[in-house]
C-alpha cells in the first residue's frame, strides 16, 4: 500500500505540474509564436522530457545544485555511524551519505526509492547538533526514505523551478518587445508570471506539509525519542534564520527538514513546511505519551 500511494502521489504531481507547464506553453504559442497549438505541444514535449529526467536523475541534479559530496565512512564516521544505526533499526537499506558544504544547519533526503536514496547533511548541522539531536534529524530523513517521499518532493522541486523559470522568461520576453501587445500579450504574460509559480507552489504545499508531520512522527518512533528531534528543530529554526542558504533554488526548499532560505512577509504564507511551533508541540505531546 505504501508503494501504491507513493506512486499515485508521483503521478498526480507529474500530471498537475505538467498541466501548469503546458498552460504557460499555450500562452507562449498564442502571443509569441502565433500558434497556441505549437506552443502547447512544444512545452508538452519539454514537460515529458523533464518528467523523465526528474524521475531518473533528479536526485543527482539536486545533489549537484547544492554541491553535495557523497562520502565514505572514513570521510564522515560520525554521520555514517548514525545513519547506519537508524537504517538497521528501521530495516531499510543503507543509503548513500553526502555532505553539503554550507554552514546553514540543515539536512535532506533524495532518491526515487529506498534502494537509491541519499541522505545529505550540511557542515553546519554537524557542528551545531549533538549526537542525540542529529539522530533525531536523520531519523526524520530516513522516515522520508521509508515512505518514498523523496521522489515526490524532488520532482515537485524540479518542475516547480522550471515553471518559475518559464514564467519569468515569458514576462521578460513580453517586456522587451516580444509578443502581441495589441491583444494584451503583456498583460497575459504578467498574469501567468505571477499565478503559474504560485500554482506550482500550492501543489508542493498540498503534499509537503502533511509529509513533514508524518516524517516527524515516524522518525521519532524509529528511535523512540521525540524530544531529540524537538530540540534539534528549535536549534535548526534559529540557525537557518541567522544564516540562510545562499545557493540552490528556493523551489527545492521542501526537500530540507526546515526551510533554509530567507522568507519574509507573504513568502511565509506559502511555506512548504508546517509551522515550527506546531511541529515541536506535536513531538512534545508524543514525549508525554500522547499521539498526534
Amino acid at each position: 500500500m505504501g508503494a501504491v500511494s507513493a506512486n499515485l502521489r508521483v503521478f498526480m504531481m507529474f500530471a498537475v505540474l505538467t498541466v501548469i507547464f503546458v498552460i504557460v506553453g499555450w500562452v507562449v504559442g498564442e502571443y509569441f509564436m502565433g500558434n497556441w497549438v505549437m506552443g502547447a505541444l512544444v512545452f508538452l514535449v519539454i514537460a515529458a522530457i523533464m518528467n523523465f529526467v526528474s524521475y531518473f536523475f533528479s536526485s543527482k541534479i539536486v545533489l549537484a545544485s547544492y554541491r553535495a559530496k557523497v562520502v565514505t565512512e572514513a570521510d564522515a564516521p560520525r554521520l555514517y555511524r548514525i545513519v547506519r544505526s537508524i537504517s538497521s533499526t528501521a530495516g531499510l537499506p543503507m543509503p548513500k551519505v553526502a555532505i553539503v558544504p554550507s554552514q546553514t544547519p540543515n539536512a535532506f533526503a533524495t532518491g526515487r526509492n529506498p534502494k537509491n536514496a541519499t541522505v545529505a547533511a550540511t557542515e553546519g548541522i554537524l557542528q551545531l547538533l549533538n549526537d542525540d539531536e542529529l539522530t533525531g534529524v536523520l531519523a526524520h530523513e530516513m522516515a522520508h526514505v521509508q515512505n518514498r517521499d523523496m521522489l515526490v518532493m524532488t520532482v515537485a522541486s524540479t518542475l516547480a523551478g522550471a515553471i518559475s523559470f518559464a514564467s519569468r522568461s515569458l514576462l521578460y520576453g513580453s517586456m522587451f518587445g516580444g509578443g502581441d501587445r495589441d491583444n494584451g500579450g503583456f498583460l497575459i504574460a504578467l498574469v501567468i508570471a505571477i499565478t503559474a509559480p504560485i500554482a506550482a507552489m500550492l501543489v508542493q504545499l498540498a503534499v509537503s506539509r502533511s509529509r513533514e508531520y508524518k516524517a516527524d512522527y515516524e522518525g521519532a518512533m524509529m528511535i523512540g525519542r521525540p524530544m531529540s528531534l524537538a530540540k534539534a528543530l528549535r536549534k535548526l529554526e534559529a540557525g537557518n534564520k541567522a544564516r540562510p542558504m545562499t545557493v540552490g533554488n528556493p523551489a527545492s526548499s521542501n526537500l530540507w527538514i526546515v526551510n533554509p532560505f530567507s522568507a519574509k512577509g507573504l513568502a511565509n504564507l506559502f511555506s512548504t513546511h508546517p509551522p515550527m511551533d506546531e511541529r515541536i508541540r506535536r513531538l512534545e505531546a508524543m514525549a508525554g505519551g500522547m499521539r498526534f
